[in-house]
């Protein structure tokens, strides 16, 4: 049996974390501020502290793995590292695709440049625009801590049950209702979802056998209209699809990736042609999709998922009119 400490634990990866920790036979604690989810896991040791400098909690306590699901500013890691030296044997850090410097085309592996900030710009954690290269700062400064006890873990878009960022979940929900769904730019577009649940067990494995390094942590590649298909399925509703070009969308000023969740525009579409080869062979395995969405939706029917991300029913059917109206448009697909 292992000793697990999560550092956060009660959102969507860390939950799921804690349950892939237990469901082996393993003991683990949670360090946090107590604020999100307080009551989820009553059954645990909870430790209340926080990574910005209230890190007391830690002291004197020791653990065979550490998983960092909240570190966002290298400073934060870099100070539990630092506390923690002495007292874990490894140290895994939740960091993300988005490291990468240059998703203009696919095939990217670990070896591939990653993000860095633009002179003068500080690390801040709630600044979008530098996500990648805050968590690239925070892999560095895990490794200059611990050398060789570190394990990033680079997943692209994580998707399942209690997903807090609901892109794949608009998804779901959309193909549940019986109305004409639009799709963005071409069909074949690839995507890449891999299910927290099946990332979480890879995750415990790989600290049970000492596996070390960084590893991409994508899913298996479909297409967009495979990814919409297995929504249908999911609910078994299967409403016209209309596939509406990426110009038309832009003009009328439908954002990438927030209007419509998991659409990317072509100048980055190495986001979602992550080569993950390494995890793959080193036990990664992934539950068909279509079953990730009937569960998404049995959880959105206990009133999950419910934030509002995406277009609105009637300006998707006011687009939809006005796609069809140019001329432009290919005929809807049953």
């Amino acid at each position: 049996m292992l000793t697990f400490l999560i550092l956060g634990g009660t959102q969507f990866v860390g939950r799921h974390l804690v349950d892939a920790i237990l469901m082996r036979g393993h003991k683990v604690a949670l360090f946090n501020r107590g604020k999100s989810n307080p009551q989820l896991f009553p059954q645990l040791e909870t430790l209340i502290g926080d990574r910005d400098g209230e890190l007391h909690a830690l002291e004197h306590r020791k653990w065979d793995v550490v998983i960092d699901t909240s570190g966002f500013v290298s400073r934060n890691v870099r100070a539990t590292a630092t506390l923690l030296a002495g007292s874990i044997a490894r140290y895994i850090f939740i960091s993300s695709i988005s490291v990468y410097r240059d998703f203009s085309e696919p095939g990217l592996d670990e070896s591939a440049p990653v993000e860095t900030l633009p002179p003068g710009v500080e690390e801040e954690q709630h600044d979008s625009s530098t996500y990648g290269a805050r968590k690239a700062l925070c892999e560095r400064a895990a490794e200059e801590i611990l050398p060789g006890k570190v394990l990033n873990v680079r997943p692209g878009i994580i998707v399942g049950p209690y997903d807090n960022l609901s892109r794949f979940t608009y998804w779901v929900g959309r193909a549940a209702t019986s109305m004409e769904m639009l799709a963005p730019g071409k069909r074949d577009r690839p995507i890449q979802l891999i299910d927290v649940r099946d990332l979480a067990a890879w995750i415990v494995r790989m600290a049970e056998s000492r596996n070390f390094g960084t590893y991409n942590a994508t899913g298996p590649t479909v297409t967009f209209q495979e990814m919409i298909q297995h929504c249908q399925f999911a609910s078994n509703k299967h409403a016209p699809v209309t596939w509406v070009d990426e110009p038309f969308l832009l003009e009328h000023w439908v954002k990438p990736f927030s209007d419509l969740p998991l659409w990317i525009p072509e100048t980055h579409r190495g986001f979602f042609g992550i080569n993950s080869q390494r995890a793959f062979s080193a036990g990664l395995s992934c539950r068909p999709l279509r079953d990730t969405a009937r569960d998404i939706l049995s959880w959105q029917d206990r009133g999950g998922g419910q934030n509002g991300i995406g277009l609105t029913m009637d300006l998707e059917q006011e687009l939809l009119r006005l796609w069809k109206e140019s001329g432009k448009g290919a005929t809807s697909e049953k």
